[in-house]
């Protein structure tokens, strides 16, 4: 694990703003992971009472899965790779509609140690937020080992997911 990607607290902490956000707003989230392997679902059920606030979350890795549970279109994944900010639209949009949560968030990237390319580098991850709003999307490249680029996914997507909330 790199040294500077979040610790458990810092996750936890996050989670724990989430709850208080969601709890006074009444509102309710689902998420659709990829490479995250329901690293933020596991974060976000450790909080005690999240059954109030947190629908649940589909861990989409395949790409048969994503077309199956969330509806993401196969010539999107096969044109643009599962990799993508088409494909992780798609993820956050089918799980909004399929579940009528207020607020989604969907992931994918490339976590390594292997499979990355020139144009997908390890460490590469997309994310998407999509609620009452619409849609916001955006990528980020993470340092590190599969441990750390996965643990900053995690924390890139809760606090994103703040933000959008505040505003």
């Amino acid at each position: 694990m790199d040294d500077f990607s979040p610790s458990d607290d810092a996750l936890a902490g996050l989670a724990v703003a989430l709850a208080k956000q969601l709890t006074a707003r009444s509102q309710r989230l689902v998420t659709a992971e990829s490479c995250t392997g329901g690293w933020i679902a596991k974060v976000l059920t450790d909080v005690a009472g999240s059954s109030g606030w947190f629908e649940g979350g589909m861990v989409t890795y395949s790409n048969a899965l994503k077309s199956r549970l969330l509806g993401v279109e196969e010539p999107v994944i096969t044109h643009h790779g599962a990799v993508s900010e088409p494909v992780v639209r798609a993820m956050a949009e089918g799980a909004l509609v399929r579940t009528g949560c207020d607020w989604s968030l969907a992931v994918s990237g490339v976590a390594g140690p292997g499979g990355g390319t020139a144009d997908k580098p390890v460490g590469l991850v997309w994310f998407a937020w999509a609620g009452a709003g619409g849609v916001h999307s955006g990528s980020r490249r993470f340092p590190g080992d599969r441990e750390s680029v996965r643990r900053f996914a995690v924390a890139h997507a809760l606090e994103r997911l703040l933000q959008l909330g505040a505003v």
